[in-house]
């Protein structure tokens, strides 16, 4: 519990529209997709402290907080793709590894990703929503079985296959509400997905120029479904659109967080 205390007052310590999934190095709310896009040539770098509770591999990673780092970049506007990585302790039955390296980081799990938008916010009457689909882990197979097994010992351990769609509300002198919907799929008996998955966002735009006013709309207040498990959090940023933070409770209980870096290539 200290630990986890610990790691959100530090995300407090170093967190505007951030939209990046920390865990699967894409674009989303907290676990669930969104059809929310960066801006084009969007760079980004972020690491992340993960919760076992948010681990689709409790004999891979075990019940330990784990971290993950990764790049992503959108070459396109309607293309966005990731490099992930999350580390992972040496135990016994896993690998090769030796009793001397038990508890310590000496690997780590490798993922790409990537987001196609297929229909933009709008196009065709201003009600209609924004649609993306993609993928996360498509491609990490492994020895036996790759992406689609349902043995958690084999790789794909992010693998997961969406559509989500998008629509912005905006409310006049309070913000901007994001809903969000979308159809998760994988085939692994170990963290199944294969469901419906809702959520919401909130974005402050109070008018004026006050600190107090200037501060909040700053924060950006997330809730969701993602399929499996119920989840709350927030996203605020102390510089700009270049130096961001998530803070996660999943299940509404477990801390995880994300700090987020980005650059505008364009």
């Amino acid at each position: 519990m200290k630990k986890s205390w610990l790691l959100f007052i530090i995300g407090i310590c170093i967190i505007e529209h951030v939209k990046a999934q920390y865990m699967y190095a894409t674009t989303g709310l907290l676990q669930m997709p969104t059809a929310e896009m960066q801006k084009d040539k969007t760079f980004m770098f972020g690491v992340g402290a993960l919760s076992p509770q948010i681990i689709p591999s409790k004999e891979w990673w075990g019940n330990y907080y784990t971290l993950n780092y990764y790049v992503n970049i959108t070459i396109f506007p309607w293309l966005e793709v990731g490099y992930n990585c999350v580390l992972v302790k040496a135990k016994p039955g896993i690998y090769h590894w030796v009793p001397s390296t038990y508890g310590k980081f000496v690997n780590q799990d490798r993922s790409f990703h990537g987001r196609l938008r297929v229909w933009k916010e709008g196009w065709w009457k201003e009600w209609t929503p924004q649609i993306v689909i993609g993928a996360n882990d498509p491609t990490t197979g492994s020895w036996n079985g790759g992406a689609a097994s349902d043995d958690e010992r084999y790789n794909g351990f992010f693998c997961r296959y969406y559509v989500a769609a998008t629509k912005h509300l905006a409310f006049e002198k309070y913000g901007n509400l994001g809903v969000h919907v979308a159809y998760v799929y994988n085939k692994k008996d170990v963290h199944h997905l294969n469901g419906p998955a809702i959520g919401a966002n909130f974005r402050f735009q109070l008018p004026g120029n006050q600190p107090l006013a200037k501060a909040i709309n700053k924060l950006n207040l997330m809730a969701e479904y993602d399929s499996r498990t119920v989840n709350c959090g927030f996203e605020y940023s102390f510089w700009k659109d270049y130096i961001n933070a998530v803070v996660e409770f999943n299940r509404c209980r477990y801390f995880s967080g994300g700090i987020v870096f980005k650059l505008h290539l364009k």
